[in-house]
């Protein structure tokens, strides 16, 4: 047999032994100890109205669902506000940098190739390992104690994903993406209803301006009528200062409904974003018909509506993927490191065939006595998801309430506006049977106006009504979604 084939033999007897041995280094590996159940998802029973609670029509929110309102200053202020509010920046910035971590885990799972380059300038020591280059002895090639070292080549690496650890990680970085889109999404929705509540919280308080001012003049009428009957002796000065104070509270009302106004004015301009003339004159216009609406049921369609809540169930799946990177990190890793290039201790020798250099590195990593470590992290990666599912079936429940609340609300509202304006038929018939009486000179005309008080008092809290009922049809719209649909719907499969 010759030095040929006997070395052949010996490598196949290697690999044969490496064969041998890889069952006894995957039984030494790390155990798992602390792998725990995840906790149960929210019933479908539990995501669903009472049946008492209904409204006039079934449907969702669509997509753009402010534009119901047929009001285009509203829609400019919401299309101006999802460009500019910093809160949409913030989310927007939120999913590139998630993106980028996805792109970065992606990395660890590829060939990785370098380029490498060194010059090194080194004095040998006569008592390390390469001490006989320390001597200067040109005839036996020796020309130390100093060497100018160069490399120069290419390095690759590559990590062999035997257990899909990488690929769990990769699936939780795009689960947190997806979470992040999702989020921003929420915002979007959040900055559209604000902005919806604000413009309409302005318009309601226009409206109460008018009814004041109404409600002023006849005040100011009324204390010019005692003032001259008082002058004339005709009665008490009492009556004078009790109708003044009467125009003295109407008159706060104003200026308090005035500075209500500046105040959803600047509450409107930091959340879009506008400068100090940034924001567009906001013209009063008249409280739009409601059409309230609730789905015939809620059911797991209201998980696919709602943008928080699949953001959550994003984040509850990324979870997933982290406990199953945490398992595959029990088992053995793989990994392959290659060389080519050029080394020589003097430079003038970098490019020559000889000095010609090529590692090939296959590595094998076991996790034997780090089973400690391990198991807490697999320990805390499923109570980590635990948690997460608890909290995502929490906001589920939350978000049942939310609808049931306002749907309620909304209820109890319409009946009550039904009724506020049967009392205003009510106090306006005797408003205009004084007022008869005033035309056929049967009494005064201080009488007719002062008849009219407390028919535009009623129509101050009709107005409020009708602000409530507009309020809480943009908060069932935020509760049932705003138009947001999950496509395709992610499923929880725990692990």
């Amino acid at each position: 047999m010759n030095a040929r084939s006997g070395l052949r033999d010996w490598r196949w007897r290697r690999c044969l032994l490496c064969v041998a041995w890889m069952p006894l280094a995957l039984s030494g590996c790390a155990l798992i100890h602390h792998n725990g159940t995840p906790n149960a998802e929210i019933a479908p029973a539990q995501i669903d109205l009472a049946n008492d609670i209904h409204l006039a029509r079934d449907g969702w929110p669509a997509a753009r669902w402010w534009t119901r309102y047929r009001d285009a200053r509203l829609d400019a202020l919401i299309d101006q506000a999802l460009a500019d509010a910093p809160t949409i920046v913030i989310a927007r910035t939120r999913v590139a940098q998630a993106m980028s971590d996805v792109e970065l885990v992606k990395t660890g799972s590829s060939l990785q190739v370098v380029a490498l380059g060194m010059l090194d300038r080194e004095h040998v020591s006569a008592h390390g390992f390469l001490g006989p280059f320390a001597k200067d002895e040109p005839a036996l090639g020796l020309t130390g104690p100093w060497y100018t070292e160069g490399i120069v080549g290419f390095g690759a690496s590559l990590n062999v994903d035997l257990w899909g650890k990488q690929r769990a990680q990769i699936a939780a970085s795009l689960g947190v993406n997806n979470a992040r889109l999702a989020e921003t999404s929420a915002v979007e929705l959040e900055i559209s209803t604000d902005v919806a509540q604000l413009y309409y919280g302005i318009q309601t308080t226009y409206q109460l301006i008018n009814l004041l001012n109404e409600s002023h003049e006849i005040a100011v009428f009324t204390v010019q009528a005692h003032e001259g009957r008082s002058a004339r002796g005709l009665e008490a000065r009492t009556l004078v200062e009790e109708a003044r104070a009467q125009q003295l509270a109407i008159e706060r009302q104003i200026v308090s409904a005035q500075a209500q106004i500046k105040q959803f004015r600047e509450s409107m301009r930091a959340l879009v974003g506008a400068g100090p003339d940034g924001l567009p004159a906001i013209e009063p216009v008249a409280l739009p018909s409601l059409q309230e609406a609730l789905p015939a049921t809620l059911s797991y369609e209201l998980l696919a509506r709602r943008p928080d809540l699949q953001a959550m169930r994003w984040y509850v799946e990324a979870s997933f993927d982290r406990i199953d990177a945490a398992k595959a990190a029990f088992y053995p890793s793989f990994d392959i490191k290659a060389f080519f290039g050029f080394n020589a201790l003097h430079l003038a020798d970098l490019f020559t065939h000889a000095s010609q250099q090529i590692n090939l590195i296959p590595g094998l990593y076991l996790p034997i006595f780090d089973g400690g470590r391990l198991n807490a992290n697999l320990s805390g990666a499923r109570e980590g998801s635990n948690l997460l599912i608890e909290q995502y079936n929490q906001a589920v429940l939350n978000a049942v309430r939310d609808v049931a609340q306002t749907g309620t609300r909304l209820q109890a509202l319409d009946a009550e506006t039904e009724l506020q304006k049967q009392r205003i038929e009510s106090i306006a018939f005797a408003r205009d049977s004084v007022e008869a009486s005033y035309q056929r000179g049967l009494t005064s005309r201080l009488a007719a106006l002062e008849a009219r008080q407390p028919v535009i008092a009623e129509q101050v809290a009709l107005l409020t009504l009708n602000g409530q009922m507009l309020s809480q049809d943009i908060a069932l719209t935020k509760a049932l979604g705003g138009g947001y649909r999950a496509d395709p719907p992610v499923e929880l499969k725990p692990r």
